[in-house]
């Protein structure tokens, strides 16, 4: 098909929202996603359908030289593309997102763009970790699932499972997916959003062999599981992909049980933005209105060497057009748009006009960041719910260049590189001089930090990586008393930690880990209230930062008004470092509880207020039995069964627990918690316990209390590295 025909049929279904469709591939990594999005190019003649899923000249959507060097995605790409579906054409929006789970950040922010997602699983190895990671991700994004049971042809050459073998199978892995989505999905979806073999939500097929079935194309076309037998086994697969073409049964399953933005956005708007619905601003999204006011929120920063970033967002209302006057709300500025496009691979098509309910790419907002809210110039709106990922950044590493000349050079390029990617995490280390880097895992700083900066041309010298601590107190504080330098001033603090349920429920999403609350807000008291914190607490609560919150539990403190921005200031900087080794706080109740003030301004400015509110929240954790919290890894180990006890002792050595264990067709399954700080190069010993055949994934990253007999070394340790005094803070 000539690339401009496909381009005029992509403007012209881009105008009718109704035959839109903004969905992700989602999978564990290796499970078939970039094959599949390669085979539905393919069919929008983006491509060689001869290619199709090879690494060398296939792989429309790996773009970076990583990324087959590595033979996994690292970036994602958009590709927008044709389907002709009951006589009319629909716009297939796609986002091709990461497996690994250390790039899952790419999988979140792809959520947030689209409202359907094609799940994929492989037929042999079934549900992986990343498989149930993929699925919380999007269930909590309200991104509906369908899916795809991918690498077929597998079980009938390797395993020879029969017609009935196969079909058992199926309604074990469609059983299995169910109960996922049942685990994470919101009430009113449980049994609207269960995938359904009958009605064509799963489909099976080989995304390598370009063939895949449904239940409804099976009864429309008359093939069955013993012709597909016999054609695989015969190695007629040209044929099958003949009879049975993989994007005909994909791309119809997508339009008919996927929903387009008019219906979700109905339905996904409070979820992912608190403003006030009745306002227009509101109203528009609901409806999606293209002549409302503009809400679009960025969901991807993509360096490019003509014009510095190109932003890929979502449209919820409005229209965006070449030099239209925008706001960015996150940067509090104003800028002009000078390009506006659609994604074709990694090609960029530039269009007059993109309205409500699509994927655009934005030249012109260079300073945008992902999550970023854009509105019109003169209409500004409430912000986009911040896009969170599930997993925290949990290994760190200190790079400094090799030529002290290339500083501002290096600054530069990791403010890039933080832009493209927000679950990186930079900071700058004031006492050493050093800019320390956090990432998912060690993969991820690796591939989208140091060979991205050597690329750049920064040779730089990277430290061996660190593990992150969180502080936090095992008890109550008592009333702790802090005094202003001129001692006119008086502050009272109690510390405490924030009950588990909660901190659970900040974990999943449900309560933000990170508000100011500057209005009553109903819905925020009620859930708390719900989870067990005292209603009084709750009316009180002025801030939550980083999972820590700060509550104003004092009664007629005259002049408090005045003063409450700095306490908010004070108690935010110690969050952020806590007292033992400026590590970060999480799990803290702070309660200011009374206060003495002078009555003139000049003695409770900023120089007289902070102090106290610092010294007296440092002493208040360090009087509640201030403890470490290390980042535990949740894995699961897949390894022969007869190599199984070098894995345990593995384990063992690295202070790890075995959880679980259980066997699936001569090979062992292990569940270990494995400490972060033990895991680096656990992979490679691995595969040399295992002879190369053990694999490991990462299922969850919890925090608990380090053993108290390691504490005191561990704090000496980080203090050390940071340049600190080597006495550790103990309470007056």
């Amino acid at each position: 098909m000539a690339k401009k025909e496909m381009t005029e049929r992509i403007i012209e279904a881009m105008k009718d929202p109704i035959r839109i469709r903004n969905i992700a591939t989602s999978s564990h990594v290796h499970h078939g996603k970039t094959t599949l999005t390669d085979n539905l190019a393919a069919l929008a003649g983006m491509m060689s359908d001869k290619t199709v899923g090879d690494v060398d000249s296939g792989m429309l959507t790996w773009f970076d030289e990583q990324e087959r060097e590595r033979q996994l995605t690292i970036y994602g790409a958009n590709v927008s593309m044709v389907h002709e579906f009951e006589g009319k054409d629909y716009l297939i929006n796609l986002v091709d997102t990461p497996g690994h789970v250390d790039f899952g950040g790419d999988v979140t922010r792809a959520m947030r763009a689209v409202d359907g997602t094609i799940v994929l699983i492989c037929g042999v190895e079934g549900i992986m970790p990343q498989t149930e990671t993929v699925f919380r991700q999007a269930l909590r994004e309200r991104v509906k699932p369908v899916l795809f049971i991918n690498k077929v042809d597998r079980l009938i050459k390797e395993l020879k499972l029969t017609p009935e073998m196969m079909l058992k199978r199926f309604e074990d892995l469609i059983r299995d997916v169910n109960v996922l989505i049942q685990k994470y999905v919101e009430e009113k979806y449980k049994e609207k959003w269960l995938v359904n073999v009958m009605d064509g939500s799963v489909a099976f097929g080989s995304a390598y062999r370009k063939w895949a079935i449904s239940i409804p194309f099976m009864k429309k076309t008359g093939i069955t599981f013993k012709d597909i037998i016999d054609y695989i086994n015969q190695g007629k697969d040209e044929e099958l992909a003949k009879r049975a073409p993989m994007h005909q049964v994909i791309l119809d399953m997508i339009i008919k049980h996927l929903p387009n933005p008019l219906e979700s956005q109905k339905y996904r708007l409070d979820k992912i933005w608190k403003g006030d619905p009745k306002s227009d601003a509101g109203k528009d999204m609901l409806s999606c209105n293209p002549n409302g006011k503009l809400a679009m929120i960025v969901t991807k920063m993509v360096p490019d060497p003509h014009v510095g970033f190109v932003a890929a967002g979502r449209l919820f209302s409005g229209k965006i057009f070449k030099s239209k006057d925008v706001y960015l709300v996150g940067q509090h500025k104003k800028e002009k748009i000078q390009q506006v496009a659609i994604y074709k691979g990694i090609a960029r098509i530039p269009v007059e006009e993109v309205s409500a309910g699509n994927i655009a790419a934005i030249v012109g907002i260079s300073d945008a960041f992902t999550g970023e809210t854009v509105c019109d110039a003169d209409q500004i709106i409430e912000p986009f719910e911040p896009i969170k990922h599930i997993f925290e950044p949990v290994v760190t590493k200190a790079i400094e260049p090799k030529n002290p000349m290339e500083l501002p050079k290096l600054i530069d390029a990791l403010k890039k590189i933080g832009r493209e990617d927000s679950t990186l995490q930079v900071k700058i280390n004031e006492e050493t001089g050093e800019y320390l880097v956090s990432g998912l895992g060690e993969l991820h700083l690796d591939a989208k930090v140091e060979r991205k900066l050597k690329e750049m041309g920064i040779e730089i010298e990277a430290s061996p990586p660190i593990v992150v601590y969180r502080e936090t107190v095992s008890g109550k504080s008592k009333e702790i008393e802090s005094k202003s330098p001129n001692k006119h001033n008086k502050l009272h603090f109690v510390i405490e930690s924030i009950p588990p349920k909660i901190m659970e429920a900040m974990k999943l999403g449900d309560i933000p880990a990170e508000k100011e609350i500057k209005k009553k807000n109903l819905e925020l008291q009620k859930k708390l209230t719900e989870l067990g914190m005292d209603s009084d607490e709750v009316k009180n609560l002025l801030l939550i930062h980083e999972k820590n919150m700060l509550i104003d539990n004092t009664k007629g403190i005259q002049y408090l008004n005045e003063i409450m921005e700095m306490v908010k200031d004070g108690f935010k900087s110690i969050m952020d470092e806590g007292p033992m080794g400026r590590e970060p706080c999480i799990g803290l109740k702070v309660s200011l509880v009374d206060a003495e003030l002078h009555e003139d301004p000049v003695h409770r400015g900023p120089g007289q207020i902070l102090p106290p509110v610092r010294a007296g929240i440092k002493a208040a954790i360090l009087d509640g039995g201030p403890a470490l919290l290390e980042p535990m890894q949740i894995i699961r180990i897949d390894v022969p069964t007869e190599v199984m006890g070098g894995v345990l002792r593995e384990v063992q050595n690295r202070r790890g627990k075995i959880l679980d264990m259980s066997e699936e067709r001569g090979a062992s399954i292990l569940q270990a918690k494995v400490p972060v700080a033990e895991m680096f190069g656990f992979d490679s010993a691995l595969k040399s316990a295992t002879g190369g055949k053990g694999f490991y994934s990462l299922i969850d990253v919890i925090f608990e209390k380090l053993p108290k007999e390691l504490q005191e070394q561990v704090v000496l340790k980080i203090r050390k590295r940071k340049g600190l005094s080597e006495e550790v803070p103990q309470v007056e």
